[in-house]
């Protein structure tokens, strides 16, 4: 893995730890009441999806476990369809799907350069 996606990843996982602390001690009644919350996760979510279009088509490639055009498909979807973005899908998108990629991409960094 080149030194640019190495950089990507970690921005990448430090996002979804931005997530984490959004929806910490939240459910789903109570992220759905808190418009505030909800602007700032899409809004990370968009993040996520921009670090994942900036990665190298090698990296990508060489980890097709990850659902890389899922991951850029949902930050056009937050960037652009905002209003008519369901928020219970990103409920369990983030409850579910981004603590797992999260674990994906850590095994990623530790494999490339254990510490």
């Amino acid at each position: 893995m080149n030194n640019r996606d190495y950089r990507i990843l970690i921005k990448i996982v430090n996002e979804i730890n931005v997530i984490n602390t959004l929806i910490h001690d939240y459910d789903l009644e109570k992220f759905m009441s808190d418009e505030r919350t909800k602007r700032a996760v899409a809004m990370t979510l968009i993040n996520v999806g921009e670090l994942v279009k900036n990665l190298t088509l090698e990296l990508r490639q060489t980890y097709p476990n990850i659902p890389w055009k899922a991951i850029s498909g949902m930050r056009d979807l937050a960037a652009h369809k905002y209003q008519t973005l369901n928020m219970g899908n990103v409920w369990i998108t983030v409850t579910n799907d981004i603590p797992e990629l999260k674990c994906k991409l850590e095994l990623i960094l530790h494999k490339s350069y254990p510490q």
